[in-house]
């Protein structure tokens, strides 16, 4: 086979994947069935068809790509975590002014997958709560901060330790006085979940 054939086939094969997830997105799937079907093929692969659907217009379809988005970059870090921080760090990237982008789900999803993982919870934690902290690197626009806090409230049910080690209780009391009404009322939520964890 030429090298045309085959950069054709591989456009091919990269394009039966991307369709593949949005169909497995499309329906409801057990995550569990989800990263088995996903981790045949490869974990890498499925990172940026996921990422797409962050930005799609059904709220639904966003949060399962999200969830398995937590549960691919988990496995991929499991395997290679060198691999899964490049991943993390692009979400970080794509909240950074200087990216040109807004980051749509971006927040949320570094906190599914610091939920899976804890080597990645223990490198991120920080990062995740300066989005919502005045004095970090606080995400103005409001429904970024909304995920950002809905992740940190996810966060704190199942890693509550290192939430409180990194000064969460601190962070999230801030957000107590925000001006936007779900931002508070997610940072209520983490809150009360580091008090019961």
């Amino acid at each position: 086979m030429n090298s045309k054939a085959l950069a054709l086939n591989r456009r091919r094969t990269s394009r039966d994947f991307r369709d593949k997830i949005r169909k497995m997105l499309l329906t409801p799937v057990d995550p569990d069935d989800f990263l088995e079907k996903i981790g045949k093929i490869s974990l890498k692969k499925a990172i940026n068809p996921l990422i797409s659907h962050f930005y799609h217009g059904d709220p639904e379809i966003r949060q399962r790509a999200v969830s398995a988005f937590g549960r691919v970059v988990a496995a991929l870090a499991g395997q290679d975590m060198e691999a899964a921080r490049v991943v993390m760090r692009r979400l970080i990237w794509s909240l950074n002014d200087e990216s040109g982008g807004i980051g749509w789900g971006a927040p949320e999803a570094m906190a599914e997958a610091m939920i899976r993982h804890e080597g990645l919870a223990r490198e991120y934690v920080r990062i995740l709560l300066s989005y919502v902290w005045e004095e970090g690197n606080y995400l103005e626009h409001d429904p970024l901060r909304r995920e950002a806090l809905r992740g940190l409230w996810r966060l704190a049910e199942k890693r509550p330790g290192l939430v409180k080690a990194a000064h969460g209780v601190e962070i999230l009391q801030s957000c107590l006085n925000d001006s936007d009404a779900e931002c508070r009322d997610f940072a209520r939520r983490a809150l009360f979940a580091l008090e019961n964890g």
